[in-house]
């Protein structure tokens, strides 16, 4: 079965001489996080839209992995706004950044 390509900054790929190498960066960068990273938590991982559809362009994250009845999902715990260095209640909502592009 073909995966579909990973469209999100924090996934890596090494696939140089036969390696293949994957690795989520943003789950491997919170020690808190219980459970291990597979591939196919990419396929329903919000932060790849969230990353789109957010207002800031400097959206710093941190995800861990939840277990939800029988399924393991990613869900982001912290934002800030690396510009204003703010905390955002809502990651897809800057209002510093609002108020800037307005």
């Amino acid at each position: 079965m073909a995966q579909v390509p990973v469209s999100c900054r924090y996934f890596y790929g090494d696939y140089h001489r036969g390696r293949n190498r994957e690795e989520c960066r943003l789950l491997e960068a919170n020690p808190n996080n219980q459970h291990p990273w597979k591939r196919k938590l990419c396929d329903s991982c919000p932060v790849p839209a969230l990353l789109l559809t957010s207002n800031t362009p400097e959206l710093v994250l941190e995800a861990e992995v939840n277990r939800k009845f029988l399924w393991n999902r990613v869900e982001v715990t912290f934002a800030i706004c690396q510009k204003h260095l703010i905390e955002l209640a809502d990651p897809h909502y800057c209002p510093e950044c609002a108020k800037e592009k307005a």
